[in-house]
């Protein structure tokens, strides 16, 4: 396996773009041939993908606050069905949704950002 700088120009711009693509789209490019690409090619088409990478967080940030959103009403209404407090509703949580201790489970569970809830429960 060749560093980085082993690698030929091209060769560094392919790698870019199967790591690009990856992060635009969750798995490496299949069936796609680029051994006849000119480095013009990888950096077009590098720019698409950093242009779906930057949307795709502008998706998340707004999946997240929703989800935000949604956690909160359900902390409040079981605060107005008996738990004591914040700390025993996210208990509570995790217990429903079989995470254990592992609030950053829970929060992914429930399509929030880490550490909404901090890392593991302090019981």
């Amino acid at each position: 396996m060749l560093t980085w700088d082993q690698m030929t120009p091209i060769e560094q711009a392919q790698s870019i773009y199967w790591d690009a693509y990856k992060d635009a789209y969750g798995f490496r490019p299949r069936n796609i041939d680029t051994t006849e690409w000119l480095l013009t090619d990888f950096h077009k088409e590098i720019l698409v993908l950093e242009q779906v990478i930057a949307e795709n967080e502008v998706q998340r940030k707004l999946d997240e606050a929703v989800a935000a959103d949604k956690v909160e009403r359900t902390i409040l209404n079981l605060l107005e069905s008996g738990a004591k407090d914040r700390e025993m509703c996210v208990r509570w949580l995790l217990e429903a949704h079989d995470c254990g201790e592992d609030r950053n489970f829970l929060c992914w569970h429930l399509g929030l950002p880490y550490e909404y809830f901090g890392g593991y429960s302090k019981v």
